[in-house]
């Protein structure tokens, strides 16, 4: 990972990196094209120690969640996503929307009609080569990368890692 000056990004890199609402709606005016989101994979586990960023103990219930955002006609990969959420936070509109597979964070969020406020906690290059085969086959392992928390009633829901194609 590193940083990266914003000055150097394309406008649309940018915006993907600092917009606080959701991403699958800013794609899909930006793309005229409708993005669907991907599930790959959803764990729920116990950290196994604290985690400050979340401001959970060790012990604390997480479920452990992997996206991506693909255009609906292009089959362009616009993001791969990686959440850890802290279930005992959520409420019950916001787990039972975890389980509907084509279901984003963001708009789980915004049905739940939850107060939340985004937190930015880092942005930069990030280089990866153990991508899922739904996203190597779709980029070459480069991104543009943002980390933030989502936090409602003082506490923070969950920490979300968003990866853009840095070719966008």
């Amino acid at each position: 990972m590193a940083d990266i000056r914003l000055d150097v990004l394309s406008p649309f890199l940018r915006a993907l990196l600092v917009i606080d609402g959701t991403v699958t709606k800013f794609l899909e005016a930006y793309t005229l094209e409708p993005i669907d989101v991907h599930r790959l994979h959803q764990t729920t586990a116990s950290l196994t120690e604290a985690d400050p960023w979340l401001d959970a103990p060790a012990g604390a219930s997480m479920v452990h969640r992997f996206t991506v955002l693909v255009g609906r006609e292009s089959d362009r990969l616009y993001a791969w996503a990686e959440s850890r959420i802290i279930l005992e936070r959520l409420s019950r509109s916001m787990r039972a929307g975890l389980d509907v597979e084509r279901e984003g964070l963001g708009k789980i969020l915004l049905d739940s009609a939850a107060e939340t406020r985004r937190e930015g906690l880092w942005y930069g290059l990030e280089t990866r080569h153990d991508l899922p085969p739904e996203v190597a086959r779709r980029c070459d392992g480069r991104f543009v990368t943002r980390a933030y928390r989502v936090i409602a009633n003082g506490l923070p829901l969950m920490t979300i890692t968003e990866r853009f194609p840095a070719g966008l």
